[in-house]
């Protein structure tokens, strides 16, 4: 369980300096270009056998030299959690904010949740304020293993509330396309919330495609058929949702 810091309602400006930017953190190696991940996680596996570990002790490495060690993937997702939680501790001592930091995993992703009281600010409006923090914070676990991570963030509990509400609309939107026979379109979405819903209505046995362009791109129940597995596999807009969920996000 982490230190805590007292708390303030105080927004954050990253323009100020309160919130540790991604320039400060430094380059990312491997990086795509966004610090997101875009392999699969047998990719992911793949990626961490190979993994850098500055420091580490290893017969036959010259001095100074970075030795390379083989981590498990449970291992990598330790460190990472490791990693994000020391980087958000100085991130609550930097805003003042009061916190416990919890560590999970789940599946093949480290789950990090900042745990308390009076952080809307590290939420902001649809999430936006915690998205940013998600990125820096894998930025920074990133710049530590080497390794690109699909590490998730959550504040005060936002996700999980926004994911069984996400969760209910996909189900009442498959339910409208049942009773009327007609296609059912949904909000503008994330990639994340996007693949909530498309998991939603594939429960209920109907499948889902996306329309538009982001961040525009919104979700259409389908009243026929009925999902293969997941999201709708066999939909190919279902999937690129399901990639994009992976890459960015928290699903």
């Amino acid at each position: 369980m982490a230190e805590t810091a007292s708390s303030t309602d105080e927004p954050l400006d990253a323009d100020s300096g309160s919130i540790p930017t991604a320039d400060a953190i430094g380059d990312v190696p491997d990086s795509d270009g966004d610090g997101v991940p875009v392999e699969d996680a047998q990719g992911e596996v793949a990626a961490v056998e190979g993994a850098e570990v500055e420091g580490a002790e290893v017969e036959g490495a010259e001095p100074g030299e970075p030795a390379r060690e083989r981590l498990s993937l449970a291992d990598l997702l330790e460190r990472e959690g490791e990693v994000a939680a020391d980087y958000l501790e100085g991130l609550l001592d930097i805003v003042d904010a009061d916190g416990d930091i919890d560590m999970d995993v789940e599946g093949d992703r480290a789950v990090v949740s900042i745990i308390g009281d009076r952080l809307r600010h590290l939420v902001g409006p649809d999430g936006a304020v915690l998205d940013a923090l998600q990125e820096l914070t894998r930025l920074a676990v990133a710049r530590e293993t080497g390794v690109r991570s699909r590490l998730m963030l959550d504040v005060g509990g936002h996700r999980a509330r926004r994911r069984a509400d996400l969760t209910v609309i996909g189900s009442k939107a498959a339910e409208q396309a049942i009773a009327t026979g007609e296609p059912v379109s949904l909000a503008p979405m994330s990639a994340f919330e996007r693949k909530v819903v498309h998991d939603a209505i594939a429960a209920a046995g109907l499948r889902s495609e996306s329309e538009g362009v982001e961040p525009q791109r919104f979700v259409v129940v389908l009243p026929g058929g009925t999902a293969a597995t997941g999201f709708a596999a066999a939909d190919t807009e279902a999937a690129a949702d399901h990639a994009g969920a992976v890459a960015s996000d928290e699903a």
